[in-house]
């Protein structure tokens, strides 16, 4: 599927990952496990987590964790595939 495909079809999800101030490390196993199950994640970054680093650098970080792709970041929010 095309990224805009995927980006169409996350729409509707809900978030079922945040990430607050244990940070990326505290979520990595979850993901990877939602990832097994689901085609799409939606991940919302909570402003503890964010600190002083962008949502999209931290986006950018969880998916290299768990080998996933990065779809999109909106606002505080990311897909993974």
């Amino acid at each position: 599927m095309s990224d805009h495909e995927l980006r169409k079809e996350a729409h509707d999800l809900d978030v079922t990952v945040w990430v607050g101030k244990s940070g990326v490390d505290a979520v990595v196993d979850e993901l990877a496990d939602q990832l097994d199950d689901r085609k799409l994640v939606k991940v919302k970054f909570l402003r503890a987590a964010r600190g002083g680093t962008s949502t999209d650098e931290l986006a950018d970080e969880l998916a290299e964790a768990v080998g996933a792709d990065l779809i999109e970041t909106r606002g505080n929010t990311a897909v993974l595939h």
